[in-house]
Order: C-alpha cells, then sequence, then structure tokens
C-alpha cells in the first residue's frame, strides 16, 4: 500500500510537472485559452487536499482522500492541457480520449457515493441495477451541463470578442462528446469500479449532501444556460 501511495504522488508530480511545461508553452504561444485551462488543471488536482484542510478546519475531522483521486485528476488535466495546444483540432480522437477519461473519474466519485448511500436507503437505489441507471442518469446530466457550459463560453466570447476558454466544435461535437460521457460511465458500471466506495463509505453523511448539492446545482444550472444560449441566439 506505501508502494502503491509512493508510485502516485510520484506519478502526480510528474504530470503537475508536464502541465506547468504546458502552461510556460502556452504563454510563450500567448494562448489565453490553452494558458487558463492549464492553470485550472494544476490547481485542480490540489482540491482534493483542500477537502482535507477544510473539513479539518471546519470540524476537527481527520479527513484523508488518498493519492488515488489526486492522480486521476492530474492524468485527466494533462491530457486535457495538451489538447489546447493543438491535439484537439489536429488528432480525432484526442477529444474523445480525455471525454472518456474525464467522465470515468466523475461516474467513478458517482458510483461510489451512490453505492454508499444505497446501504441505508430503503429506495430503489438500494439494488444494483438502480445504482447502475441512477449513475448513468446523472452523469448524463453531467455531460449536458459541461457541453452548456461549452456554449455559453463560446457564447461570451463572441459577445466579448475575446477568446473562449472552452472551444464548441458544433452539434456533432458535442453529440460525440456526450456518446463518450456514456463510454466512460459505462466503463465504470460494467468494471464494477469501486475505487472511490471506501472513501465515500468512511464519510456517509459528507457523500450524500455533495451528491445532493450537485444534482441542485447541475439541474437547474442546465436549464438556465440553456435559456442563457436561446436567448443569446434571438438577439
Amino acid at each position: 500500500m506505501v508502494f502503491i501511495s509512493g508510485f502516485a504522488s510520484l506519478g502526480v508530480t510528474i504530470l503537475q510537472g508536464g502541465i506547468l511545461v504546458i502552461l510556460l508553452e502556452a504563454i510563450r504561444r500567448r494562448d489565453i485559452a490553452a494558458a487558463v485551462n492549464a492553470v485550472v488543471s494544476f490547481a485542480a488536482v490540489f482540491l482534493p487536499l483542500l477537502v482535507e484542510v477544510v473539513a479539518r478546519e471546519a470540524t476537527s475531522a481527520t479527513v484523508s482522500v488518498g493519492p488515488e483521486l489526486p492522480l486521476w485528476i492530474a492524468v485527466a488535466g494533462f491530457l486535457h492541457s495538451i489538447g489546447m495546444l493543438g491535439p484537439y483540432d489536429s488528432i480525432r480522437w484526442w477529444d474523445s480520449l480525455t471525454h472518456t477519461v474525464s467522465a470515468m473519474l466523475v461516474a467513478a466519485l458517482v458510483y461510489a457515493g451512490l453505492i454508499v448511500v444505497a446501504r441505508n436507503t430503503a429506495a430503489v437505489g438500494r439494488s444494483s441495477g438502480g445504482v447502475v441507471v441512477l449513475t448513468i442518469l446523472i452523469m448524463v446530466a453531467v455531460g449536458v451541463f459541461w457541453e452548456l457550459i461549452e456554449l455559453v463560453a463560446r457564447d461570451v466570447g463572441e459577445r466579448y470578442d475575446v477568446e473562449p476558454v472552452l472551444v464548441h466544435y458544433g452539434w456533432r461535437d458535442t453529440a460525440l462528446d456526450l456518446v463518450f460521457d456514456m463510454v466512460g460511465t459505462l466503463l465504470v458500471v460494467v468494471l464494477d469500479l469501486r475505487l472511490f466506495v471506501p472513501l465515500a463509505a468512511e464519510y456517509p453523511n459528507a457523500t450524500r449532501r455533495l451528491l445532493t448539492w450537485s444534482i441542485a446545482v447541475i439541474l437547474p444550472g442546465s436549464l438556465l444556460m440553456a435559456l442563457i444560449v436561446h436567448v443569446g441566439r434571438k438577439r
């Protein structure tokens, strides 16, 4: 276990170094979108550490996320950051790869959370089939939410004549992105990937609240962004 943890930490360090190199290259090219995405990708790896610190300061509870989550975030961020330098445009399958990897990460977290919540809930989610269906439905909502963010970023860029930090390549690309979001999700549920179940089980109340808050943000947020896009096209 110590060896695996050390290997994961080394992997995070290497990938973070790679993202910094990408950031420097983006700055050299004066590519604002690539630079912003590299910064966000680099910072995202520290989110699990931030959760640990906030939980300790707010509740005096010792929260240990473990090395797997930062490593997976680093892999997804590294692939995305590279893509912003050109592969998204020049390599047809690069976008599909990044969507699959990122979707697997989110789906694995959702799947683990639902498994833990289902253990203490006398509802349809108690069955393994119910957990799978709920995971897929939530991931559909997450995928749509992300695509709407890309659309809003495009519209904002066009409105203010600035380069959008996220690039939207058209409705065909949107459909393809959603397909590979489902590919990543199905890989998680078919392989019954329970990597984050021990973490979720250690903090069941926080897991339940996080799932609830996420759904509460994603659904109204998607409706709001769809309205913004619709109104923007009317103008």
